[in-house]
């Protein structure tokens, strides 16, 4: 488990705080003026029932801008910050201890309304064909009007590394005007030792005002929602939305601008390792099963969403997990239903009962996309480092609603890489608003909106080290079988992971395979434990000519998608795209 010894000790002093009934929920505030010079001691000042712990760093508020603040709350422990949220009325605390928050109108992400500023660093190595471009000067007027709006209002903040690596890692401090806000990006980050704290300087910082509205002719923008991303600056400013995975996937952006120059190849996965030192790369998008099938009680969980790869093994970049919880269950899922369960969680427009406060996690009412926020250390089998050795196999992930793909396929090299650039999964009705039937969605390299690089810069690098390493690619189907959405069933869980067992401990090395011949990729026949008709797609559909048109609507949607990528890649890459091997029924 990533557990820091000033996370531990926060969580204490917090707790304590807690108990104790202290009449001064903001014990830690820091008031005006707010030039921080040195960190004053840890101590309890006098006056019976407050605990009062000021842990500022000596690059304060004022080298960043800020004037008139009315206070700011440095790096508040888990216990604090509830106090803060609850007297705000910023949410609730549900059954079992979790804090439960509403984002609003926003309950995801904002992808039209991110922007780069356009300057000589990033004008020729960012990937302007899917980042929207800022000029600098609207960026300038942007952090005057964040500044502006900013005087009287109390802020939280907190140091934070992203990257357990300390040498890849980068000083992240998010200044946030709503205290869950700051619970959640503490527990998804990683805190520094109390120890360091005191000559803590940041290389980024992130400043998330959900109340600030930005003006699109005055700062340049798409709407009043904005999330800008300053390279060269190395500032990021988020405004208009309360949907607090902005922050967290900011510093994903971040990091993927920067490590591939050091050799280190950012990606959106989860990663575990097994009793032998064997890593597992998951990469998969939303709904695809990342989070839950990393979550291996037979395995160590190294994280959850995003991992550097680089010389010396993978390292996770963040601290805590990000669960989607909607039909979230104990059976299904137990290690992550725990963590819904207690103190330190953060959940996200969850719906749960006014008096007894127990959730309901099957109600989508608010959204699809109900979220768990919560320290990696409340999974009983985390890795303590959050870092491990080379991979040796790498899953690609897909949640077909078409049907047609088997639920595990051995890939070559080259078809990993068109996989990889591709990004498959499926998109169904419900899980977006006006979203109807079933949409394929390509997400190059899984992580498209994350990527201000072009994809060939990450693909060349994932390449290279799947190569070096001898790793194994698999392709997992986590979606259908039976039908198109609708009309056959998901893949059931319990078949995923026993074709995942098989795959991680090499057994299905051996078993005999058979040529897909929709995809080209190679499908085991028989694997034990797996009833063998799930592993033929079209043996499980009632209507084999809908199956064959179903097949090769999607075979050509692979096709039409990859167009972008030709020029970037090589001839082997191209010729591993799925092609009909057999005449039209």
């Amino acid at each position: 488990m990533i557990i820091s010894p000033c996370r531990a000790l926060w969580s204490m002093a917090g707790l304590y705080c807690l108990l104790l009934h202290c009449n001064d929920p903001a014990g830690t505030v820091e008031p005006a003026p707010l030039a921080n010079a040195s960190m004053p001691p840890i101590g309890r000042p006098a006056g019976a029932g407050h605990w009062r712990m000021r842990l500022d760093a000596a690059h304060g508020v004022d080298k960043f801008g800020f004037k008139d603040l009315a206070a700011v709350h440095w790096n508040l422990p888990d216990a604090a910050l509830v106090e803060h949220a609850i007297a705000n009325r910023e949410g609730d605390l549900v059954k079992g201890g979790a804090f439960c928050a509403e984002t609003g109108a926003h309950t995801g992400r904002s992808p039209k309304d991110k922007f780069v500023v356009v300057d000589s660093l990033t004008e020729k190595t960012v990937w302007w064909e899917k980042n929207g471009r800022l000029a600098a000067e609207k960026f300038q007027l942007l952090l005057d009007d964040f500044i502006t709006h900013a005087k009287g209002k109390t802020l939280f903040a907190q140091d934070l590394y992203g990257g357990a690596d300390p040498k890849y890692r980068i000083k992240t401090r998010v200044y946030t005007e709503i205290a869950w806000h700051a619970m959640f990006i503490r527990a998804l980050l990683i805190p520094p030792a109390p120890t360091e704290i005191a000559h803590y300087v940041p290389d980024f910082t992130i400043v998330a005002l959900p109340s600030f509205k930005a003006d699109p002719k005055r700062h340049g923008v798409r709407s009043e929602t904005v999330i800008a991303l300053d390279f060269n600056r190395r500032i990021i400013l988020i405004g208009g939305t309360s949907y607090a995975g902005e922050m967290k996937k900011s510093v994903f952006t971040t990091l993927n601008y920067y490590l591939p120059a050091d050799s280190v190849m950012p990606m959106h996965c989860s990663a575990n390792v097994g009793p032998a030192g064997d890593v597992a790369l998951f990469f998969g998008l939303s709904g695809t099963g990342k989070t839950t099938l990393s979550a291996d009680p037979k395995r160590t969980l190294i994280g959850d969403d995003e991992h550097g790869w680089g010389p010396h093994g993978v390292f996770n970049f963040e601290g805590g997990c990000y669960a989607k919880c909607i039909r979230l269950s104990p059976e299904a899922e137990p290690e992550i239903f725990a963590t819904t369960q207690r103190f330190g969680t953060v959940l996200e427009n969850v719906v749960f009962d006014p008096v007894t406060r127990v959730c309901d996690f099957d109600d989508d009412s608010k959204t699809e996309n109900t979220r768990a926020a919560y320290p990696l250390d409340f999974i009983p089998n985390a890795s303590r480092s959050g870092r491990a050795g080379q991979p040796r196999n790498i899953v690609l992930l897909t949640a077909d609603a078409f049907g047609v793909m088997p639920p595990i396929a051995k890939l070559t090299p080259a078809q990993a890489m068109y996989h990889f650039l591709s990004g498959y999964t499926a998109k169904v009705a419900g899980t977006e608003k006006g979203l109807v039937g079933v949409q394929p969605e390509f997400s190059t390299c899984f992580a498209a909106p994350f990527l201000p690089r072009h994809p060939s810069v990450y693909g060349n690098l994932l390449r290279e080290l799947i190569s070096a390493h001898e790793v194994d690619c698999w392709l997992v189907n986590t979606g259908w079988t039976g039908g198109i959405y609708g009309v056959g069933r998901r893949m059931p869980i319990k078949v995923t992971r026993t074709l995942l067992d098989a795959a991680l401990d090499g057994s299905l090395r051996n078993a005999k395979f058979r040529t897909d011949p929709y995809f080209g990729f190679a499908v085991p026949t028989q694997v034990p434990g797996v009833e063998p008709h799930l592993l033929h797609p079209q043996k499980t559909w009632q209507n084999k000519l809908e199956f064959d048109q179903t097949a090769r609507k999607l075979v050509e949607m692979f096709q039409k998608n990859f167009v972008q990528f030709e020029p970037y890649v090589d001839a082997d890459i191209r010729s591993a795209a799925p092609e009909v091997r057999i005449a039209a029924e």
